[in-house]
């Protein structure tokens, strides 16, 4: 008796596992009839009908300037087009397709399958057509496809204020879909090149350095500082200490979306001492030594 016990379980382990999808159950049962016809109309449609075409990458490499104030770019992007010789069919100019003899144009075919659990028929796509229910002359230019790789010039517009890791889409310009599916997008992933003077931080604000003598750092000066607007003239206080850091407002990038709004420039001050003084720069010194105290 518990021998029979196991072998049940036995079964039921079998019974549990082929079917664990309830769709391969109906078409196991109704193989010939309807759940097997339905399951193939729908099947063979999936394969024949239009499919959106994948997106394509491009790597651009941008100046420092051009990043903060954004260009124009053209981009010879490589990517499937639709092939001109057979209109995207993948069938050779001249013929049609033709139903496929083996699954009688399904698309998928009936085979018996033995299981413990007695026969069934199991549904598969057809070998002959993979899936499609027809059979014909590939296009010699596409192989079948429908699609040829070419290179296609693109005006892409970069928005001022983008910065490395910046993505750019380009809806439509990627590769062409199948079967007259609609294109998938271009997506351009900006590089920023270093600028040997300004440094960006924060997305929006610029760091740079300015040198200028001790006695200057004594007696205020104003310096001439590179900006990203170019040359501009900065007011240094009297008394300002080594490492210091002067703000020039509004001389930043343009924030990316609003470029209205603007960051800034932080100036970092470095003074120059001399490792040695003679002369008459010295007895000045010594004088001036003489007088703090």
């Amino acid at each position: 008796g518990m021998g029979g016990m196991g072998g049940m379980g036995g079964m039921g382990g079998m019974g549990g596992d082929p079917f664990s999808n309830p769709f391969d159950l109906f078409e196991s049962f109704f193989g010939g009839g309807m759940g097997g016809m339905g399951g193939m109309g729908g099947r063979q449609s999936q394969r024949n009908r239009p499919t959106q075409g994948d997106d394509e990458r491009f790597d651009l490499q941008i100046e420092f300037l051009e990043a903060v104030f954004g260009c124009e770019k053209e981009l010879d992007c490589m990517r499937l087009e639709e092939c001109g010789e057979c209109t995207g069919s993948g069938v050779k100019a001249g013929t049609s397709p033709k139903t496929c003899g083996t699954c009688g144009g399904q698309g998928q075919v009936v085979a018996t399958v033995r299981t413990p659990l007695g026969n069934f028929q199991q549904v598969t796509a057809c070998n002959a057509c993979g899936g499609s229910g027809q059979t014909f002359t590939p296009c010699s230019a596409c192989g079948g496809d429908g699609r040829v790789r070419r290179s296609k010039r693109i005006s892409l517009r970069v928005p001022a204020g983008v910065d490395s890791g910046s993505r750019l889409r380009v809806r439509g310009e990627g590769n062409a879909g199948r079967k007259g599916g609609p294109p998938g997008d271009l997506y351009v992933f900006v590089g920023v090149k270093d600028d040997p003077d300004l440094k960006r931080f924060e997305s929006i604000n610029v760091s740079s350095t300015v040198t200028i003598p001790y006695t200057k750092a004594i007696l205020g000066t104003t310096q001439k500082v590179r900006t990203v607007d170019g040359t501009v003239d900065l007011k240094i206080p009297a008394g300002v200490q080594p490492g210091a850091t002067l703000l020039m407002a509004k001389r930043g990038v343009p924030k990316l979306g609003q470029p209205n709004v603007r960051g800034d420039q932080y100036v970092t001050v470095k003074v120059t001492i001399p490792k040695s003084v003679s002369g008459k720069e010295k007895e000045l010194v010594e004088e001036l030594e003489g007088l703090s105290n």
